[in-house]
């Protein structure tokens, strides 16, 4: 009978026996973010090491199109793991983050995740702030770890599950 009621309330049987009711996911804006990024490196430059030094350098994930919620989570998770500062989604043309949060695996709760109207605009307005774009691209030939950009300030660009990187974003990023 308690379970029913569960299946009921989470509008499905896939909930282990857990149901939570939070609110929608809040995005941040990419202004947010640039400037806790930019605010958390003033303060790790201030230490006396160089470890400290390398994690204070901004890193953000872009993603172009990723329309897949698992692959989406994958890259949150990844992001997590990693040090990112934040994942930059367009608002069209995206997996959104509500459905990707099972596959986070609570990396969504700390990661914090911008929309943007256009993409391309987005990475132009960072490059303007000093970052530098790296676009991912099994068709690139340069090799990742040797784009000279490692220490800068610093945007990873994803394509889309099926096209890679649309040519506009492709042309947006520096190497």
């Amino acid at each position: 009978r308690l379970l029913l009621e569960m299946d009921r309330i989470a509008r499905s049987s896939n909930h282990q026996g857990v149901v939570l009711k939070a609110q929608p996911f809040q995005y941040s804006s990419l202004a947010e973010l640039v400037d806790r990024a930019d605010k958390k490196a003033r303060a790790m430059e201030a230490a006396d090491s160089e470890s400290a030094r390398i994690a204070a350098r901004p890193l953000f994930i872009a993603l172009d199109g990723v329309t897949d919620p698992q692959n989406l989570g994958a890259v949150i998770r990844s992001a997590a793991a990693f040090g990112a500062n934040g994942v930059i989604l367009p608002e069209r043309r995206s997996a959104s983050v509500t459905a990707a949060w099972k596959v986070s695996a609570g990396a969504a709760a700390h990661m914090p995740v911008a929309r943007v109207v256009n993409l391309t605009k987005a990475i132009e307005s960072l490059k303007e702030r000093g970052y530098y774009s790296v676009g991912l691209d099994g068709g690139g030939d340069a090799l990742v770890g040797e784009t000279g950009f490692e220490t800068d300030p610093l945007v990873v660009v994803l394509g889309s599950e099926g096209n890679g990187l649309s040519r506009l974003v492709r042309e947006a990023c520096d190497s």
